[in-house]
């Protein structure tokens, strides 16, 4: 019994206790959602006061900028306002302007209008007194107005013929004295721009020997390496007294440079006899070929003449061991090509043709011993053979006068090979002729009195005479050297001009002791 009652008591303290917790828990609850609800309250009134402030103030900030922008708009109404005003009196100014002219233009025109009409009467006026000086004239000089103007302009016209005539005569002379210029400066242009170095015509070369007992082994026992040299190269061998050298003589310059480089081989190896002559000139004469062939090519290569055939290549490296007057054929060539092609340039005709005619116009002197005929008319067979074109075959048989040039290039041809064999240096005269010619100028200098010394300078192209001053005068030295001048001209025979030189010196000399 007691333990129910227990039991009972428990359930009910229990739950009057679970009430009491659930209503103390509903107080506290219902206490805090108020103080919630005053918090909320309170944010919301400060942000509603916060909104109105701030609308406030941005109503007041758009009035601000509404101000400021009506105050510009007004200015800039205002000066658009001074613009429009300013150009309306410049408008206004103009119209008046061009009224003011109008008005003087209107004036003008009738001021035109009535001196129009005065010059009318004048003309008229003076068609009238021209009309009665002309019936004048007519009854004065018994010849109609047609009859007089035909004799006028009949003796115009023979003036006209006249003064034409003299015109056409100074034109011609101006005109050949300008060509002539313009000739020299084309020729004087070419000689300055090609230029060609020249070796002296010779019929023997040098090998240089180590020692004088290399004599004796080219002779060869019984003179056995000397014959077969001689014998293979078709060119003699002179062994003389000369220390250290062997001359090789021959007029075919092949032949004794296939010779000259077989020796020095033959020297070189040491070993000297029959068999290794012949295969040491073998070896030359090939070595020989490719230098022919290789100074063929660098010819063209130098003229910038293409298209050659083969043959004519080989034939123009042979005139490389070829010369003329002491002139390489084949540097000679060069340059007539050179010259050839720098005056057709210059004068706007055919360079190309005239450089290749140029450089082909001596081909013949490179068979004109083997084969008969001028070297002339060799060259122009064998450009004919090889297809050259007739326009380069003229140019090459007409450029010593054989044929008559069918073309300026011709010409041209022509006038560079005169002017390459003429120019000082390119070709020399024998050393007797050129002795002579020095001792006659320097005799002819010292046929005058008054003459100290003289010397013939320059290779004979200038005689340089010096004279007492006692006994010749400055006016004396120059008709000395006018005289020798005159006498040069009249005695010799030489090649281009002579200077002639006078020098009058007097010197005063003392010593100071």
């Amino acid at each position: 019994m007691n333990i129910i009652e227990t039991l009972l008591t428990l359930v009910l303290s229990l739950l009057v206790g679970g009430a009491g917790g659930y209503f103390a828990r509903k107080r506290t609850a219902e206490s805090t959602i108020g103080s919630a609800e005053d918090e909320a309250r309170r944010i919301v009134s400060d942000a509603e006061a916060k909104g109105e402030a701030k609308k406030k103030e941005s109503v007041q900030e758009a009035k601000e900028e509404i101000h400021r922008m009506r105050s510009e708009l007004d200015k800039e109404i205002k000066e658009r306002k001074g613009e429009l005003t300013r150009q309306e009196k410049r408008m206004v100014q103009k119209e008046e302007n061009l009224d003011k002219k109008l008005d003087a233009l209107e004036k003008k025109e009738e001021n035109l209008s009535k001196k129009e009409t005065e010059l009318d009467s004048v003309r008229a006026e003076a068609d009238e007194v021209l009309a009665a000086q002309k019936s004048e004239l007519e009854r004065v000089a018994g010849l109609s107005a047609d009859e007089a103007k035909s004799m006028l302009l009949k003796e115009v016209d023979d003036e006209l013929q006249l003064e034409k005539a003299m015109k056409i005569k100074e034109y011609e002379r101006e005109l050949k004295e300008e060509c002539d210029k313009k000739a020299h400066d084309i020729i004087a242009q070419a000689i300055q721009r090609s230029a060609a170095d020249h070796v002296a015509e010779t019929t023997v070369s040098v090998v240089a020997l180590p020692n004088d007992e290399m004599k004796g082994r080219i002779i060869g026992r019984e003179g056995r390496n000397i014959r077969a040299i001689e014998t293979l190269t078709g060119v003699e061998l002179i062994i003389d007294d000369t220390p250290e050298a062997v001359i090789l003589s021959g007029f075919d310059p092949v032949r004794r440079e296939i010779a000259r480089i077989a020796l020095e081989k033959l020297i070189i190896d040491g070993r000297i006899h029959p068999a290794r002559i012949e295969e040491m000139v073998e070896k030359a004469e090939r070595e020989v070929e490719n230098r022919i062939k290789d100074a063929g090519e660098q010819a063209t290569f130098e003229t910038g003449v293409h298209g050659l055939h083969p043959e004519l290549i080989k034939l123009l490296g042979k005139l490389r061991y070829r010369t003329s007057y002491g002139q390489n054929v084949l540097n000679h060539s060069i340059e007539v090509s050179q010259l050839a092609g720098i005056m057709a340039a210059e004068l706007g005709v055919d360079a190309n043709l005239a450089k290749r005619g140029g450089l082909l116009h001596d081909i013949g002197k490179a068979i004109d011993r083997e084969t008969e005929g001028t070297h002339v008319s060799i060259g122009a067979e064998l450009a004919k053979k090889y297809r050259e074109s007739k326009d380069v075959v003229n140019a090459i048989a007409a450029h010593h006068g054989d044929e008559e040039p069918n073309t300026i290039e011709a010409v041209l041809v022509a006038a560079a090979d005169a002017v390459s064999g003429a120019r000082p240096g390119a070709r020399r005269e024998s050393l007797e002729s050129y002795l002579k010619r020095l001792r006659s100028l320097e005799e002819i200098a010292e046929s005058f009195e008054g003459v100290e010394r003289c010397f013939a300078i320059q290779a004979g192209r200038e005689i340089r005479v010096m004279v007492k001053p006692d006994k010749v005068d400055d006016a004396g030295a120059i008709a000395i050297a006018h005289d020798i001048v005159k006498k040069i001209e009249s005695d010799m025979e030489y090649p281009g001009q002579i200077k002639a030189t006078v020098i009058r010196e007097t010197r005063f000399v003392d010593y100071a002791k």
